[in-house]
């Protein structure tokens, strides 16, 4: 996986462009349209075979996968706003 990721950051380079990491935690567990995350206030946490859910909290129904590539989308977006806010001040 390391090596992957040096690959994709060389070739960002080569392209000017920008490879932002985010870490995966619990993407396919939190709503994206209400922030709920599966396995609190009495809820089960979602098993491998939980391939489509309905949120609890805002009854939001979720294809998992979708719904963790929106939470990573969301992710890297704030990550690189802050790293360019950072770029700003210096």
């Amino acid at each position: 996986w390391r090596s992957f990721l040096q690959k994709l950051d060389y070739k960002a380079n080569l392209y000017n462009r920008t490879v932002i990491s985010v870490n995966p935690k619990n993407t396919t567990q939190t709503c994206y349209a209400c922030g709920f995350i599966m396995g609190i206030n009495g809820t089960d946490k979602l098993n491998l075979k939980d391939r489509e859910w309905t949120c609890p909290n805002c009854h939001e129904h979720h294809i998992r996968d979708w719904n963790a590539a929106k939470n990573i989308l969301a992710k890297g977006l704030d990550k690189l706003e802050k790293l360019k806010n950072l770029a700003k001040a210096k």
